[in-house]
Order: C-alpha cells, then sequence, then structure tokens
C-alpha cells in the first residue's frame, strides 16, 4: 500500500496534464500510423489479407445494397448475404453476418447509394464528428478534443468500420440532454433501438429516476422506427430477422465463431476459461440482476447526475452478454461524465489511475484475453461500474 500511495497510483499525481496530453499524442500518433499501413498495403476494396477496409461495414453495405434491389430480407439469409459480399469484395472474402434490426436497414441503403469506400469514409466521418460533440459537451474542456480522439477504441472502431462512434453519441449525448431536453434525449435514446442489447437498461433507469417525458419520447420513437420499417420493407423482414436469431445466438454467441477473447462480457469470460455454456448464461445473469439493483437505486436517489450517467452506460455494456472489444467505444462518455464530475468536485484515491486503466484497456483487451485467457475488457467495465458507485455512496445525495 505505500509503495502505491508513494508511486502516486493511489493519488494519481502520476497523471499530470502534461503526461496526459503526451500520451494521447502518443496513442493518437500510433494510430494513424496503423491506419496508414493498413491503407498503403491494400488493394482496391480490400486489405491486405484480403478482407474488406472497415471489414465490419462490408455488411452495412451489402444489405443496402439488397435494400436497394428490392430484397431487404435477403441480409437475414446468411448465404445470400455472404453472397452479395463476395460480389462486392471478391471470393475470397470472409463471411461478416448481418445481425441488426430492419430499422438499421434505412441507413443501409443509403450509405449504398454511394462507391464502398465513399460509403465508408462518410459513414466513419460523420459518426465520429457526433461522437466528439457529445464528449466535448459532456466534459467542455479544450483538451477533451485530443483525449477523445486518441481513446484506443477509436483506432479498433474505424479499423472494423463499425458504430460505436454512433452509439456512444447516442447514449452519451442523450444523457447529457435529459435534464435539459427531455424529449430530444428520449429521441436520441430511442435511436438506439438500431443496437437494442445497450439499450436495455435505459428504460429501467428513465423510470427508477422518473424522467417521464423521455421515456414517453423515446418508446414513440422506437414503435415508430419500427411501424417505418414494418411498412417500408413489408412484415416478411421482421419475420426474417426473428429467425435470424435463433443461429446468432447459437452459433455466434454460445460457439464462440466471432472468437471469445474478441467478446468483453461474463458470458464470453466463462465461455473463454472453458465453462459451460448453462454456466455461462448463469454468470450473466447474476451480473444482470446485480447491476439492474445497483442502477435502481442509484437513479431513484438524489446523487449527482453525472454519477448516475456514468453508471447507466457501464451497466448497460456489463448487460449484454455480446460486446466486442470495439463496442468499447461506449465506454467514453461515461469516463467523461465520471471525470467531469471527478474535475468539479475532487478525485478520491485510485479514481484517476483507474480511469486511465479503463482509459487504455481496449488497446490491450484482444491480446490480452487470447493469450493468456484474461477478460481485461471487462474487468476495466466493472471497475468502472465499482467506482462509479462506490462515488455515489461515498459523496451520498447532492
Amino acid at each position: 500500500m505505500n509503495g502505491l500511495a508513494k508511486s502516486g497510483i493511489a493519488s494519481g499525481a502520476w497523471l499530470t496534464a502534461a503526461r496526459i496530453r503526451a500520451y494521447c499524442l502518443i496513442l493518437l500518433a500510433l494510430s494513424v500510423l496503423a491506419l496508414g499501413a493498413l491503407l498503403a498495403t491494400s488493394n482496391g476494396l480490400n486489405d491486405y489479407q484480403n478482407r474488406p477496409l472497415g471489414t465490419d461495414f462490408s455488411n452495412v453495405y451489402a444489405a443496402g445494397k439488397y435494400v436497394l434491389e428490392g430484397k431487404p430480407a435477403a441480409p437475414y439469409d446468411w448465404p445470400l448475404q455472404h453472397k452479395k459480399e463476395q460480389e462486392i469484395f471478391g471470393a475470397d472474402t470472409p463471411f461478416y453476418g448481418w445481425h441488426y434490426p430492419p430499422i438499421f436497414l434505412f441507413l443501409a441503403a443509403l450509405l449504398a447509394l454511394l462507391p464502398y469506400l465513399a460509403a465508408l469514409a462518410v459513414w466513419q466521418a460523420a459518426t465520429l464528428v457526433l461522437y466528439l460533440v457529445s464528449i466535448r459537451a459532456i466534459l467542455p474542456r479544450a483538451e477533451i478534443w485530443l483525449a477523445a480522439l486518441a481513446f484506443p477504441a477509436v483506432l479498433i472502431n474505424i479499423g472494423h468500420g463499425h458504430n460505436g462512434f454512433l452509439t456512444a453519441a447516442l447514449i452519451g449525448g442523450g444523457l447529457w440532454l435529459l435534464d435539459r431536453r427531455p424529449i430530444a434525449a428520449g429521441i436520441l435514446l430511442g435511436l438506439l433501438i438500431y443496437k437494442p442489447q445497450f439499450g436495455v437498461f435505459i428504460p429501467l433507469a428513465l423510470a427508477a429516476g422518473g424522467y417521464w417525458r423521455a421515456f414517453l419520447a423515446a418508446s414513440v420513437t422506437v414503435l415508430l422506427l419500427c411501424a417505418a420499417s414494418y411498412f417500408a420493407f413489408g412484415p416478411g423482414v421482421w419475420e426474417a430477422f426473428r429467425a435470424s436469431m435463433t443461429p446468432t445466438r447459437v452459433i455466434v454467441l454460445e460457439q464462440g465463431d466471432t472468437g471469445f477473447h474478441k467478446i468483453q462480457s461474463a458470458f464470453a469470460a466463462v465461455r473463454l476459461l472453458g465453462g459451460s455454456v448453462t454456466l455461462a448464461y448463469i454468470a450473466q445473469g447474476i451480473v444482470f440482476a446485480a447491476v439492474a439493483a445497483c442502477l435502481i437505486w442509484l437513479w431513484r436517489g438524489p446523487h449527482a447526475f453525472a454519477l448516475k450517467a456514468s453508471a447507466l452506460i457501464a451497466g448497460s455494456m456489463l448487460a449484454t452478454p455480446y460486446m466486442l472489444d470495439y463496442d468499447l467505444m461506449i465506454a467514453a462518455p461515461a469516463i467523461a461524465f465520471f471525470a467531469a464530475y471527478g474535475l468539479a468536485k475532487g478525485f478520491l484515491p485510485y479514481e484517476k489511475s483507474a480511469l486511465a486503466f479503463v482509459f487504455i484497456a481496449p488497446l490491450l483487451t484482444r491480446a490480452i484475453a487470447e493469450h493468456i485467457f484474461v477478460p481485461l475488457g471487462l474487468f476495466a467495465i466493472l471497475l468502472l461500474f465499482g467506482i462509479t458507485l462506490r462515488r455515489a455512496a461515498t459523496d451520498g445525495p447532492r
């Protein structure tokens, strides 16, 4: 303990403004170099391993092409989806499954109007801006731009062409607006239905906190989006989505076709260590119930809103059995909410160092889980959730 105190780990004294800036510049430079190398070694639409650039965006683009062809249910048929990906990117293209609700087909079709690389660039640039704006709103300090860009999950998200920027912007921006403009906040939170596993606890928190206007706005948003997709694409697309959920659950999640080292959940941690599917579901259920109880306590009480928001985001990440390392992007607004509170009220021992650990975890989690079977990303989110609850209990009512 004395050694930790002397090293500044407990006080966070090692994490000076100058060091934060230097570390962020190093991370950002490494990210730029990595992306530059990826582009320099690419061949047409594919990278050096013959995978589509922005790997997981390929399924969005292929699905959008099907919508434009008048076949919106086709992406949920795995052989058909793979066929379209092979048509676009070549016969050796790996399969990238389409697992999203039909409402996401609207955006997929819009992006598919563009050539692939232009669509990928527009998708990543536009959602990156939304992410940065939301983080700047949560933590209005000039230096936040650098830290938000240097967050290692940004590199992972861009490399995969994924939707983490959008998810982080919706949940972060929605919570930031909750006390300011509850209707707008509800709309943003309702839009998370495109990735429903991260919205499970949002209705619970809104109800526990008495945010009924936002609750109603979110509910109406979800219903309107579902109705719009039903009438635009027909009832068959929802049946196709429902049917696709079984192979997705069995093959992708339970059998670990994606790779358990990539998934950052209690479920995947048990499977990574050789546990059975039943045991994995039990572990995930325990985490889910414990997090739900903690969130009800926190959101019902008169605690600081920044702590409620940080805990809800972290808790939403813990709720789902299927959260990949690029989904750790969602931790950014949770870190920002906690940091804003700490900067205003002061930090307790170990909080600064804990935030630094959560910040850097996305850079290391996949490799560490793959080689020594330690789910670092899961531990990071558990730690973030834990220090937020501790701070709420310590500080008491605001």
